[in-house]
């Protein structure tokens, strides 16, 4: 993947979720071409919900430590903060696009990011949204 990519949660949990089969191969794929080409971009909110829901919502969740330890190696790529500008921001993305306040945030996110390309199953795959592509990476 040779465009800046927006990671959502979804893509960062199967990849360390060794009970979700395909969808976690294809997520370590994913993330490894991103590693090598340098252009993943996170958010601090999906690295907050990585964090909940790898330590106590899959089948085997990790230990506390371990997930931090993930963490601190995510944050060598671009992870763009959350303030208060970009929740105007994701509010008007949630009023003009008709999503969640939470998803909208995902998309301010890579906006803000200047990601040509998110990658969630959360969205509809294939849809545009201003300069932003949506790819469901498990389709």
């Amino acid at each position: 993947m040779s465009v800046k990519t927006f990671v959502d949660t979804n893509v960062l949990l199967y990849a360390h979720d060794r009970d979700a089969g395909s969808k976690c191969l294809r997520a370590q794929t994913i993330i490894q071409e991103l590693w090598e080409m340098r252009n993943g971009i996170l958010s601090v909110q999906v690295l907050e919900e990585f964090y909940v829901n790898v330590t106590r919502k899959i089948p085997r969740p990790l230990p506390r430590k371990e997930a931090r330890a993930l963490i601190a190696q995510y944050l060598v790529w671009e992870v763009v903060p959350i303030n208060g500008v970009l929740i105007l921001e994701a509010s008007e993305i949630e009023e003009r696009s008709k999503l969640s306040f939470w998803d909208a945030l995902i998309l301010a996110a890579a906006k803000k990011g200047t990601a040509s390309l998110l990658l969630s199953e959360d969205f509809q795959d294939g849809r545009k949204i201003e300069k932003l592509t949506i790819q469901n990476p498990f389709r």
